[in-house]
Order: structure tokens, then sequence, then C-alpha cells
């Protein structure tokens, strides 16, 4: 996979909404505003240059709970840069980030200054992940958990987020 190339090609964050449909636009740029990054992760970099490629779509209720926060610690980490790629124009890198078989969203990969994969996240955070899939596998329906799923970001403020992707990176 040519890394360096899709980086190029890859929007960040603030083009990424601005091109995105009206009607998805105002929740990323809401959650965005109300994003706040914690000292701790910002204090974590060691300032070497780390790339996170997202792959999203902007319908994506997970990616638009998990990115704007990304921005935020992109904007205040030394090293750090954030952009995005659009998942249905690019099935062949989707495909390779599978999540039991399907094309979830957001998935993140952490580039070192080669364009060399160190890691990857998505697409969500490891315990709401878990009990998505438990309550899957219970027979609940998916449109069914989306509430509690809001619920869970808004009172994680997007800190389990950022801390397992800077984990993934290798930095945390």
């Amino acid at each position: 996979m040519d890394f360096s190339t899709l980086w190029k090609s890859a929007l960040p964050y603030a083009d990424f909404v601005a091109a995105s449909e009206l009607k998805h636009r105002g929740l990323w740029e809401g959650l965005y505003r109300l994003a706040r990054v914690p000292e701790w992760a910002v204090a974590a970099r060691n300032g070497d240059r780390i790339r996170l490629l997202a792959i999203a779509e902007d319908w994506c209720g997970d990616a638009s709970n998990t990115l704007p926060v990304l921005a935020r610690l992109a904007e205040l980490a030394p090293g750090l840069e954030l952009r995005l790629i659009k998942r249905d124009e690019h099935p062949e890198l989707m495909n390779r980030y599978l999540t039991n078989g399907s094309r979830s969203i957001p998935i993140v990969i952490a580039l070192d200054e080669q364009f060399r994969e160190v890691g990857h996240w998505g697409p969500r955070p490891r315990e709401l992940q878990r009990w998505v899939m438990d309550e899957l596998g219970r027979g609940r329906p998916k449109g069914e958990l989306y509430p509690e799923i809001r619920k869970w970001y808004a009172r994680d403020r997007g800190e389990t987020t950022v801390r397992e992707v800077l984990e993934a990176a290798g930095r945390a």
C-alpha cells in the first residue's frame, strides 16, 4: 500500500468537513467546537512526526464523535498531523482494515516519517466496541443502540479515543 500517495490525496480535517454534506456538517462542526484535549495527551507526545490517516465518511456517527477530538489533538501536539480519506473512494485500503468482515469506520492508521504503518485504531473505542458487539450478539437492532452510543461518547469526551490512538501510534 502506497501510504505516501494516499496521504497526499487525503484532506486536512477542515477541508473534509467543508466538503461534507450540509446535513452532516453541523454535527462535525459542533463536536469540533466542543472538543477538548486532555493535557496529558499533548504532554505524551515526544515530538517525532506521526501522521494519522483516518478512513471515514461524513455520515458516520462514530467518525463524527471521534475525529474532531483527534483534529484538536493534531493542532496542539507538535509533530502530529491528521488527514482524512473517504472510505467509499478507497475500497482497497478499507479492505485491509475490516472489522469482523465489515467495512466499519473510522479507522485511523498511524504512519511514521517514511509513511510506514506503525499501528492502527478503530472503528470505535474498545470498551464501546465490546458493548456494541455484545448487544448485537443478543439480537438488538443496530438502530436501537445509537442513543446509548451517543451518550457514551458524550460522557467520555474523546479521552478514550485519544488514549487508544496514541497507543496505536506507540506514543502513549
